[in-house]
């Protein structure tokens, strides 16, 4: 494993590509892709609680032409989760030559552009785009972590409705 930057780049996208056609991260891009970069190299990572945090955190909305490879690519989109409505966002992770990988119905691999053509789930507005961010703003104050080897998605799921239920209560 490298940890160089170009190293974390390339080790985040061997490990989404080794999950394309997966369901276990639907509505959860954002885990996806912190799961992507941080069991492929030991780190963690600290954004936002959701998509659009971390869009507004990282400042995407500086970066608005294609993204280049190891970027997060950020969008804006609308839905209710935990009974509120508002932008969550959705994020994949920049392959380069326009494209993202980002888990959406499944984790799959689509143009940056026609992400934002996508169908929404019901109730929820199609993307819109928002910008990207350099991996090195992403990995900003990130700490060395072991991860288990325990199921990335069912974690990524616990932890999404425990952030959920604070919401609630």
């Amino acid at each position: 494993m490298r940890n160089d930057l170009d190293g974390v780049v390339e080790n985040a996208i061997a490990w989404a590509t080794q999950r394309l056609g997966s369901t276990a991260y639907g509505t959860r891009c954002l885990a996806f892709v912190e799961d992507a970069i941080e069991r492929s190299n030991d780190l963690e990572v600290f954004g936002g609680d959701d998509a659009h945090a971390s869009a507004v955190l990282y400042h995407c909305s500086d970066r608005q032409d294609e993204p280049p490879r190891g970027v997060l690519a950020f969008y804006d989109c609308d839905g209710t989760l935990a009974g509120r409505r508002r932008n969550w966002g959705h994020v994949g992770l920049s392959l380069g030559d326009g494209l993202v990988i980002h888990a959406w119905d499944r984790v799959r691999i689509d143009r940056y552009d026609a992400i934002t053509h996508l169908s929404p789930a019901p109730g929820w507005s199609a993307p819109g785009w928002a910008g990207w961010v350099p991996m090195l703003r992403v990995l900003e104050g990130s700490v060395q972590r072991s991860w288990t080897d325990d199921d990335a998605a069912v974690t990524a799921a616990r932890m999404q409705q425990a952030r959920h239920a604070t919401l609630d209560g």
